[in-house]
């Protein structure tokens, strides 16, 4: 079993950034692949990014491109998504994904999920 929690989320004024973070534990996810989805109010969840295994290989929603960068340590058991030039239409329940292999952004595919962290952005 995998175990994940996110943390980093809060409120920032848009243009602002924010870093947030998966920490697994029960195993290790290093040979796993990882991704961030998103869900805002009345909306469903939705893919934001996913990176390979060896960290080698990414993939954004289009929306994100160029803004947001999703990255891992495997040492440390750890993915991270550093947000930047956030806009209120990123406001959003984050949440980490992890599956042993790659699905490019279909969530039904993921094993785990971890509970959320909450990303406000004020206009």
């Amino acid at each position: 079993q995998v175990q994940l929690v996110e943390s980093g989320g809060g409120l920032v004024q848009a243009g602002g950034s924010l870093r947030l973070s998966c920490a697994a534990s029960g195993r290790t996810v290093s040979g796993y692949a990882m991704a961030w989805f998103r869900q805002a109010p009345g909306k469903e969840r939705e893919f934001v990014a996913e990176i390979s295994w060896s960290g080698g290989s990414t993939y954004y929603r289009d929306s994100v491109k160029g803004r947001f960068t999703i990255s891992r340590d495997n040492a440390k058991n750890t993915v991270y998504l550093q947000m930047n030039s956030l806009k209120p239409e990123d406001t959003a329940v984050y949440y980490c994904a992890a599956n042993p292999t790659r699905t490019y952004g279909v969530a039904r595919k993921y094993d785990y999920w971890g509970q959320g962290t909450q990303v406000t952005v004020s206009s």
